[in-house]
């Protein structure tokens, strides 16, 4: 793939952008075998590519430029904005939605937020598109001042995006580098989009996670629901679960699945998925993932854990380590961190592992590790 912005020098946020994919997808495998090269009896699988162009189903854009011609993008090292609207690894969908967007901002009067003078509204757009082509749309603006126009003209956007179905506004009053604040204002009746995996839907609210790659995050939940399978579990704990995904996959008659989750609204999407696919055995609980696992009297048979690219910590890798947990499937997007967690597990032994390219044109991977705690026998 090759990207004329990155050619230009106008954004270089994809590092491999220009290399063959064969070659970026093989120096992501090797990169991962070489960080965990210590653990000698992890085979691995062949690596998950992607599709290399229009992936990601959620594109988060600095607004900038003036009412009249605002640009989506980025912003450049002085804090103007560069337009990136024809961006090649956003969904298609996504990248259709930006003319009925600009159009809109006109309308509304959503002044783009100036960061060198600090003054304006709109600080970013961030659309994200279900597998069915249904999107959310979230305004992050500076103060409430806006939020009359966005819902007086609303119907206009809507008649333009027939496939929108959830809008809401952020605030972000500070001025700092973060894309979204913490208040949401939803504006419309639906509140979650729903993003249907193998056949399981998982509800998104407007600040809740989901993986960036809708294909491959539908390979990595099988693959951990058919890994799971291969052991058994009777119980099992999905560790920082999110919207459910790993734990709804993993389901199953006579399993019992709880999944922990810090956020109640990534918890209250989980619910509803549970509730919607009648699995009586499944439940979510708001909670801390380490102050849950050290608290509780029992252990599960498997835990499941998918950590934000620090990893698990120590605390939470010396409980897994000083457990009777027989089996581990970890996801990680930093194989870094996932190595330095192992090291500290040595009873938990990788055997098995699988990259799975959840970001192409990028240095970043998604990588599926399942242990086995040593001299454990399956029955």
């Amino acid at each position: 793939m090759h990207c004329s912005y990155f050619d230009a020098g106008r954004c270089g946020s994809c590092t491999l952008m220009g290399r063959p994919y064969e070659e970026q997808l093989a120096g992501k495998q090797e990169h991962v075998r070489t960080l965990l090269a210590a653990h000698e009896q992890l085979s691995w699988l062949p690596p998950v590519a992607s599709l290399e162009s229009g992936y990601r189903n959620k594109a988060k854009m600095a607004v900038g430029g003036s009412v009249e011609s605002p640009t989506l993008g980025i912003l450049d090292a002085g804090g103007h904005g560069t337009d990136l609207r024809h961006c090649g690894i956003i969904a298609p969908g996504i990248r259709a939605t930006f003319s009925a967007l600009t159009t809109f901002i006109a309308t509304a009067g959503l002044v783009p937020y100036d960061v060198p003078a600090r003054r304006g509204e709109l600080k970013h757009l961030i659309v994200t598109e279900s597998p069915d082509g249904r999107l959310m749309v979230r305004f992050v603006l500076r103060s409430r001042e806006a939020v009359p126009r966005v819902r007086k003209h609303l119907p206009t956007l809507r008649a333009a995006l027939p496939q929108l179905r959830v809008v809401s506004v952020n605030l972000l009053p500070e001025h700092k580098a973060v894309v979204e604040g913490e208040e949401e204002l939803l504006l419309t009746e639906q509140e979650t989009l729903t993003m249907r995996l193998n056949g399981i839907d998982l509800h998104l609210r407007p600040q809740g996670f989901f993986q960036t790659n809708t294909d491959v995050a539908a390979t990595l939940y099988a693959r951990a629901s058919s890994w799971a399978d291969d052991v058994a579990p009777r119980s099992v704990w999905d560790l920082y679960c999110g919207v459910g995904g790993f734990a709804l996959h993993c389901a199953a008659p006579g399993r019992d699945v709880v999944g922990i989750e810090t956020s109640a609204a990534a918890v209250a999407a989980g619910e509803r998925s549970r509730r919607e696919a009648g699995l009586a055995n499944v439940r979510f609980i708001a909670d801390d993932a380490t102050a849950f696992a050290l608290a509780a009297d029992r252990w599960p048979d498997l835990v499941i854990v998918n950590p934000p690219r620090r990893g698990i910590g120590p605390r939470l890798a010396q409980w897994l380590e000083h457990s009777s947990v027989r089996n581990v499937l970890y996801s990680s997007c930093n194989a870094a961190s996932l190595a330095r967690d192992l090291a500290a597990m040595p009873s938990l032994v990788p055997v098995r592992g699988q990259v799975l390219d959840m970001f192409p044109q990028t240095s970043h991977a998604e990588v599926l590790v399942q242990l086995e705690r040593r001299g454990y026998v399956a029955a």
